[in-house]
């Protein structure tokens, strides 16, 4: 089955699903967010996972809903956390509502992704739920780590790279991980799947920060430079800081301290990054994880036919904003 068709079937099971609890207020917005679209990258690779070694990918829908279910839950929160007014070109859930309303629909959301994914294979249950948890507390651990980033001038790029395995990479990796054992698949196909999924993870986060600063905003979807204007401690930043002589250094710190010319500093970071080789860095690191991704694919024990849906829907993933 390919990617497309996976996604298609996926798409139509959230589509349907029911929600007939009360009080209706309380489900209203989970269901707007689950309607926002998105690219279901976290259930297409577990039902593709699956798929490697089973062929009926639709046996698996609702532990795959239950993963979009959390991945969206903590959009909703990390809306709230940063304010945000849209969110794929819609209202976030407390502007449209209140905060209240998106703290409490937010708590609904986690405590149906530990349903839905509950309703796994009962052989599987005790394995898919701790593997599931742990994921969802590295994430939280990432978060955090992320704004105490946001007050610290000394983040180093191991401590950034950690962070975003935490907060974005173990989600995929979880997602292909359950998709194995789901499938039977051997412990050590498992371990590798997962590998593949923290290792791809990583150089699609890099990816999204590097065009943040050299993105087609036509193509990107959002504005670029706004991780530079949010001075956020991305591998771009963390990286020119470390490897800026003192004059390129100076100027950078100057035109970081600036929030009133927001046109003019993003041009000013961006030519400083490109003076100290930021653009060729990142790409070089970002080749390397996805280099490294292809390595633990590689070593899982299925037939090479089996995999090439796999290997395409990581190359589309990496190939998304160019």
């Amino acid at each position: 089955m390919t990617a497309d068709e996976i996604l298609a079937k996926f798409n139509e099971f959230l589509e349907h699903l029911p929600y007939d609890r009360k009080p209706f207020s309380l489900y209203e917005p989970v269901k707007y967010v689950l309607s926002l679209g998105g690219k279901r990258i976290r259930p297409t690779l577990m039902l593709l996972a699956y798929n490697l070694y089973k062929d009926d990918p639709e046996s698996i829908l609702m532990p795959a809903c239950a993963l979009e279910t959390y991945h969206n839950y903590t959009l909703l929160h990390d809306d709230l956390m940063d304010n945000a007014d849209l969110r794929r070109g819609h209202m976030t859930v407390h502007r449209r509502w209140d905060a209240n309303t998106a703290i409490l629909s937010g708590d609904s959301m986690l405590v149906l992704a530990y349903q839905r994914m509950a309703q796994c294979r009962r052989d599987k249950l005790a394995d898919v739920l701790n593997l599931f948890t742990e994921t969802a507390l590295e994430i939280g651990e990432g978060q955090q780590y992320d704004m105490e980033f946001e007050q610290r001038n000394d983040v180093t790029e191991a401590e950034y790279i950690e962070m975003i395995r935490l907060k974005t990479s173990v989600l995929l990796a979880c997602a292909l991980k359950i998709g194995a054992l789901l499938a039977d698949a051997p412990e050590a196909d498992c371990d590798n799947l997962y590998r593949f999924g923290e290792k791809i993870g990583l150089a699609f986060q890099l990816q999204d920060d590097f065009l943040d600063v050299y993105g087609d905003t036509k193509v990107f979807g959002k504005a670029i430079g706004g991780d530079i204007l949010a001075g956020k401690k991305t591998f771009m930043l963390i990286n020119a800081l470390t490897h800026a002589n003192d004059s390129q250094r100076k100027e950078l710190e100057q035109w970081l301290a600036i929030n009133d010319r927001p046109k003019e500093k993003i041009e000013a970071v961006t030519r400083q990054y490109n003076e100290i080789g930021i653009d060729r860095m990142a790409t070089e690191k970002i080749a390397f994880y996805f280099t490294e991704s292809h390595r633990y694919l590689e070593a899982v024990n299925v037939d090479e036919s089996r995999k090439i849906e796999l290997r395409r829907y990581a190359e589309r993933m990496m190939k998304r904003q160019y």
